[in-house]
């Protein structure tokens, strides 16, 4: 007996691009924000530098805005953390070659190696959050990693969901912008706890303002 999910992905795949392609002609495409504006100070977090995204980095992930920079938190009595915030902002998926790339493919296209995955939901002033949370790690280096994708409706923790509200979203709203958010804290001595927290931390406060920013 033939695989039923082996059937009904494909249908499901195909389903989805033909009725985004269908309610693409009426989408009505946001204005996109300006990340250069992103606060840089956020609670207890400052903006520590803003890092240079390579042009064939940028001609990859095709995003209609772009924000990567590095937060930190700490005082005199505490150690210092920090945390890199990514933002990939896309206006529109109705063309295949503009949604985001999946953390899931990048991070071990790159050479970091997944330890643990799991979802966890963050509360937040602006409501839950909803997001994947992992610990990598790449010859002595190891990072927690915290991604969700984000519309003006929800946060999304996993791919495959992400995939089917575009369907809901493009025929309710006529809208398909999304963003990949990706928040990386390095761990130190083992201490995958105390980084997983302070990514949980910087997302807490971080998600209310990309809801006042994002369209």
């Amino acid at each position: 007996m033939r695989d039923p999910l082996k059937i009904l992905v494909p249908v499901l795949l195909v389903a989805e691009a033909l009725t985004v392609q269908w309610a693409g002609h009426a989408e009505r495409v946001p204005v996109a924000p300006d990340l250069n504006a992103f606060p840089r100070q956020i609670g207890r977090w400052s903006q520590l530098s803003e890092i240079s995204i390579e042009p064939e980095v940028q001609a990859q992930l095709r995003a209609d805005r772009l924000l990567d920079r590095m937060y930190y938190s700490g005082t005199s009595a505490g150690p210092v953390v920090q945390a890199e915030l990514l933002v990939a902002w896309f206006n529109s998926q109705t063309k295949g070659d503009r949604q985001p790339h999946s953390p899931r493919v990048c991070l071990p296209g790159a050479g970091w190696l997944p330890e643990s995955t799991s979802t966890v939901r963050i509360e937040t002033p602006a409501g839950q959050l909803a997001a994947t949370q992992y610990i990598v790690s790449k010859g002595g280096f190891r990072s927690a990693v915290l991604y969700w994708y984000q519309t003006p409706r929800r946060t999304i923790a996993g791919e495959w969901e992400a995939k089917s509200w575009i369907l809901v979203d493009a025929l309710r709203d006529h809208r398909t912008d999304v963003a990949l958010v990706r928040i990386v804290v390095p761990s130190f001595n083992g201490q995958d706890k105390v980084a997983t927290d302070a990514a949980a931390d910087f997302a807490r406060m971080v998600y209310p303002e990309l809801r006042r920013e994002l369209p």
